[in-house]
């Protein structure tokens, strides 16, 4: 989980626009982010197996 100053650091505006970094919106982790979900592949995995995203279903083939 990242530190409660890290997630407000990244919340104000960075100086470059490069400098931006996305971040979960649960847990605040920044690497494995999908954009389409604003979630971290962890808690995508986590709330797509419990059924709270809408139009995402298990593979199977």
């Amino acid at each position: 989980m990242a530190r409660i100053a890290k997630r407000y650091k990244d919340a104000s505006k960075p100086k470059f626009s490069t400098q931006h970094r996305n971040r979960c919106k649960v847990c605040g982790r920044p690497r494995g982010f999908m954009r389409k979900f604003e979630l971290c592949r962890l808690c995508f995995r986590k709330h797509a197996l419990a059924g709270e995203l809408p139009g995402v279903q298990k593979s199977s083939w």
